[in-house]
């Protein structure tokens, strides 16, 4: 069953549904706009968000497509779309977070660019509603942690409390679909911390 509190579904860019998240941002983009075009800066370093990227890469997905729901302890990452549409879905799994527990659904969209940068340990899964391109961002390169921090959860588990936007079944991976319930992520994650990190 789906949580009833549906989400708005204005175009804008912004938080639809569930509550802020402790260090996950989402930053409207300052598009500049002439006779030309546009120009829009996408990161600075001087905004002291949670991420120090070391990797970029552009992401095209198709319409219905569902990337995630994915979880990494080791990195932070950045997501912003480009053109087209996307919902994310986060869910903060970290154990010493004051916000654990806390789910937040952003809409994004191409029409109105902005970015969220959000911190290790929050479960992350993105819904495309049309043929998309994203700009997507890590702190850690996909080549050191791919084969031992890629945790997953399957999307359509109840206990997540995400309320998805659609009905149909996205498209989504073979590996995604094998992903386990919330309840056995968690357990398999345990009482764990940050490398490098103190718990405040």
């Amino acid at each position: 069953m789906r949580p009833s509190n549906a989400p708005n579904t204005a175009s804008s860019s912004r938080l639809v549904a569930g509550h802020p998240i402790q260090s996950v941002e989402l930053r409207r983009l300052d598009m500049r706009h002439d006779h030309r075009g546009s120009f829009t800066e996408v990161f600075q370093e001087h905004w002291a968000t949670c991420i120090a990227p070391v990797q970029w890469s552009i992401v095209h997905s198709h319409a219905r497509v569902f990337r995630g729901v994915h979880l990494h302890r080791r990195h932070d990452e950045y997501f912003s779309v480009i053109q087209g549409r996307a919902t994310v879905g986060l869910r903060d799994l970290r154990p010493w977070s004051p916000t654990r527990g806390a789910w937040a659904m952003y809409e994004l969209s191409g029409a109105e660019l902005a970015c969220i940068t959000f911190p290790l340990g929050i479960l992350h899964g993105w819904y495309f509603h049309d043929d998309s391109i994203h700009l997507q961002a890590v702190s850690e390169a996909y080549i050191d942690y791919a084969k031992d921090d890629n945790w997953g959860c399957v999307w359509s588990d109840p206990a997540l409390e995400i309320p998805w936007p659609f009905t149909d079944e996205p498209v989504i991976t073979a590996r995604a679909g094998d992903f386990p319930t919330l309840k056995a992520l968690v357990a398999a994650l345990g009482e764990w911390e940050p490398p490098g990190k103190v718990r405040s």
